[in-house]
C-alpha cells in the first residue's frame, strides 16, 4: 500500500501543529511525527485529497503562515523510516512505550512494545499519554473496559496489564485493526478482543469503563452509543479535542446522565472524564 506524506512548516508552530494534527486526523491522516518542528503527516494515497487540505480551518485563519508539499511514500519504506523517528516514551516512571527494536526497560512496572506502524496512538501524542495517566491512577482491576478508536491498542494493553478483566478494542481503520492485533499478540496480553468497526458494534453490550481517545466531532456523535453501556457511578474517559471543546462535550454528555468529574492538558489538548450519575 502507498502512502502520501504531507510536510508543513506553519507559523507559530506549537500551537499551530496541534491545530493541523486535529484537522488533518478528520481527513483520514493516520499518523504524524515531528522532526525540527516541521510537522509530517501520512495518509493512504487513494485517500489523499488535495483540495480537502486547501480547505481546511486552519489556512483561512490570519494568524497562521504556512508552507505545505507532499510526496508518495512506497509502503515498503515506513518501517525504516519509523525507527529513525521513534523513540521511546516513559510515562510517570511507570510505564514504556517502545518500538521492538528498543531495549526493554526492566526497572519499570509496565514495558509495552507497540510496533510502529501507521496507527495512531504511540503515547508521542498529549492525548494518549494523558489517557494513560488517568488509566495508571484509577482502579481498574476487575473491570470490563471499551477503548473506543483504540489505534494501536496500546491503552488497551496498559489496562490489561493493570488487572482489567476484559477490554474491547475497537477500531474503524483496517491499519489499525491489524497493528493492534499484533501489538496485543505481541505483549501477550489474552484478555482483549480486537475489532474492526466504529459504535454500530456497542448496541446490548455493558462495560465499567469507557474509553475513547478521538476526535471532537466523533466523540460528539458517539456520547449516547456509551451512555448505553453504562451503569451508575461508571466513568467515561474523553481525549482528542481542545479545552474549549469541554463545555460543548459536558452539555451533550448531560444529555444522557453523564455529568463532568475533571480535565487534564497538555499542549492545549485536553483528557476529561465524565460519571454516570
Amino acid at each position: 500500500m502507498e502512502y502520501i506524506e504531507l510536510e508543513v512548516d506553519i507559523n507559530p508552530q506549537e500551537l499551530g501543529n496541534e491545530i493541523l494534527v486535529a484537522e488533518l486526523a478528520e481527513l483520514g491522516f493516520e499518523s504524524f511525527s515531528e522532526e525540527g518542528g516541521t510537522l509530517k503527516a501520512y495518509i493512504q494515497a487513494a485517500l489523499y485529497d488535495e483540495n480537502a487540505i486547501k480547505n481546511m480551518a486552519i489556512f483561512n485563519m490570519d494568524n497562521f503562515e504556512i508552507e505545505y508539499s507532499s510526496k508518495l511514500i512506497a509502503d515498503q519504506n515506513w518501517n525504516a523510516k519509523w525507527e529513525e523517528n521513534y523513540p521511546p516514551v516513559v510515562i510517570d516512571n511507570k510505564v514504556a512505550i517502545r518500538a521492538p527494536f528498543h531495549q526493554p526497560y526492566t526497572d519499570l512496572e509496565f514495558d509495552i512494545v507497540i510496533e510502529p506502524k501507521m496507527s495512531f496512538g504511540t503515547a508521542h501524542h498529549a492525548t494518549t499519554a494523558q489517557i494513560i495517566n488517568y488509566i495508571l491512577k484509577i482502579d481498574i482491576k476487575g473491570l470490563n473496559i471499551l477503548d473506543m478508536g483504540s489505534g494501536t491498542a496500546v491503552l488497551a494493553i496498559l489496562a490489561s496489564m493493570r488487572g482489567a478483566n476484559h477490554i474491547d478494542a475497537i477500531d474503524n481503520d483496517e491499519w489499525a485493526y491489524n497493528n493492534a492485533v499484533e501489538n496485543v499478540k505481541r505483549n501477550n496480553i489474552e484478555n482483549i478482543t480486537v475489532e474492526l468497526g466504529d459504535a454500530s458494534l456497542l448496541k446490548g453490550r455493558e462495560y465499567d469503563l469507557v474509553i475513547a481517545n478521538i476526535n471532537r466531532n466523533i466523540l460528539l456523535n458517539d456520547i449516547k452509543h456509551y451512555s448505553k453501556c453504562m451503569h451508575k457511578s461508571n466513568l467515561l474517559l474523553l481525549s482528542g479535542f481542545y479545552e474549549s471543546d469541554i463545555d460543548i462535550l459536558s452539555a451533550e454528555a448531560k444529555k444522557y446522565g453523564l455529568v463532568y468529574v475533571e480535565h487534564t492538558v497538555d499542549r492545549d489538548w485536553v483528557a476529561g472524564v465524565w460519571k454516570m450519575a
